[in-house]
C-alpha cells in the first residue's frame, strides 16, 4: 500500500509567499558562494544531498487530505481538505489507465478545513463515478451539502452528476472496503472527530487527526495505544508544541509532536508521520519540530526499537 499526501495543513490551506521564495533562494545562493559552486546541474546535486528540506522544497499549503493506493481496486481517500483538487484531477488520469471510478472517502469530521475541497473534485461532476462518503457523524450529507447551498458556493449540491453515498460508521463495528479492514476510534475534539486504522494483508496504517490528548487521562491513552499497536504507519496531528496543547491551546482540538512519540513508542509503532501542521510555520519551523521529535525519540526510546520519524509533506509518497 501507498500513503500519498495531497493535503498536510491544518485549520486552513496557506500559500508560499514571495518573502518565503526569497529567503530559499537566498539560502541557495548562499550555499553556493560559500561551496564555490558555479555550476547549475552540480549546485542542484549538491543542494539535494547537504540542503535542509526546507532550503530545496517546501511542505506546502493544501489542507488535509490524504489517499491509500493499494495499486488496484477503488481508491480510498482520508479527509476532504483543499488538496482535494488537485487529488481528483490526479484520480481522471488513473481511472483513464483503467481503475474503477469509485472514491471511498472517510472523514475525520465536517470541519471546513477537512471538506473544503469536495466542491473542487473533479470526479464529483462525472456521471461515471461513484463517491462514497464514510465516518461517524451522522450530520455528514447535511455539511457537505451546507456547505454548497447560496449565497455560499454557487454550484449546489444537486448539480454534482456522480452518484455520491453517504456511509455511517460505528465504533467498535468491523467494516470492510475493497478488501480493506477498516476501524474507527472516536477522538477528542470540538464536535467529535474519528481516526482510522486500515488492514491489508497484514500491514496497517492508523489515520488520526484533530484529536486533542490529555496526559492525566491515563485510560483514554491506553486506548489509542491499543488503537496503534504495531501499525506499520501512524499519520498524526501534531499541530502544537507540548506547551502550547497543555496551556494556552487547551481544549482547541489537537496534539503535540511529544505526545505523538510517547504513544506510538507504547505502541510499537514503526513509523510516525507529523501532519496537520500548523498553517503559522513557515518550512524552516515544521522543519525544526521535525528535527526536536527526532532528537526526543533517541532519548526516550531506551531498549525499544527506534521509532521512524517524518513530516507529511504535499506530494509524499510512503510505501506501508
Amino acid at each position: 500500500m501507498r500513503v500519498r499526501f495531497w493535503g498536510t495543513r491544518g485549520s486552513l490551506p496557506v500559500a508560499l509567499t514571495s518573502t518565503g521564495v526569497r529567503r530559499k533562494l537566498r539560502s541557495a545562493l548562499t550555499y553556493a558562494l560559500d561551496a564555490g559552486v558555479t555550476d547549475i546541474d552540480a549546485l542542484l546535486a549538491n543542494l539535494d544531498r547537504d540542503a535542509d528540506f526546507a532550503v530545496t522544497h517546501t511542505y506546502g499549503g493544501h489542507s488535509a487530505c490524504v489517499e491509500l493506493d493499494t495499486g488496484a481496486g477503488e481508491f480510498i481517500v482520508c479527509d476532504l481538505g483543499s488538496g482535494a483538487r488537485p487529488l481528483g484531477n490526479d484520480l481522471l488520469q488513473r481511472a483513464a489507465a483503467g481503475r474503477p471510478r469509485v472514491v471511498n472517502v472517510f472523514l475525520s469530521h465536517v470541519h471546513w478545513d477537512h471538506i473544503m475541497g469536495f466542491p473542487f473534485l473533479a470526479p464529483a461532476y462525472d456521471p461515471d463515478w461513484t463517491i462514497r462518503i464514510h465516518g461517524g457523524h451522522a450530520e455528514l450529507e447535511h455539511a457537505l451539502r451546507l456547505q454548497q447551498s447560496a449565497p455560499c458556493f454557487p454550484v449546489p449540491f444537486d448539480r454534482l452528476a456522480a452518484r455520491i453515498e453517504f456511509v455511517r460508521l460505528d465504533p467498535g463495528v468491523p467494516h470492510t472496503t475493497d478488501g480493506i479492514e477498516v476501524a474507527i476510534k472516536k477522538q477528542r475534539h470540538s464536535g467529535d472527530s474519528y481516526g482510522y486504522r486500515f488492514t491489508r494483508s497484514g500491514r496497517s496504517l492508523v489515520y488520526t487527526t484533530d484529536s486533542e490528548h490529555r496526559p492525566e487521562d491515563a485510560e483514554e491513552a491506553a486506548g489509542f495505544v491499543e488503537f496503534f499497536r504495531g501499525a506499520d504507519l501512524v499519520v498524526f496531528d501534531a499541530m502544537y508544541s507540548l506547551l502550547e496543547a497543555i496551556s494556552v491551546k487547551e481544549d482547541w482540538g489537537h496534539s503535540s509532536n511529544i505526545v505523538a512519540v510517547e504513544l506510538c513508542q507504547r505502541a510499537a509503532v514503526k513509523h510516525l508521520c507529523l501532519f496537520h501542521h500548523e498553517p503559522a510555520y513557515d518550512d524552516e519551523q515544521i522543519e525544526q519540530v521535525l528535527r526536536e521529535t527526532v532528537r526526543f525519540e533517541e532519548l526516550t526510546r531506551g531498549e525499544a526499537a527506534r521509532l521512524m520519524i517524518s513530516s507529511a509533506s504535499d506530494g509524499l509518497e510512503i510505501d506501508v
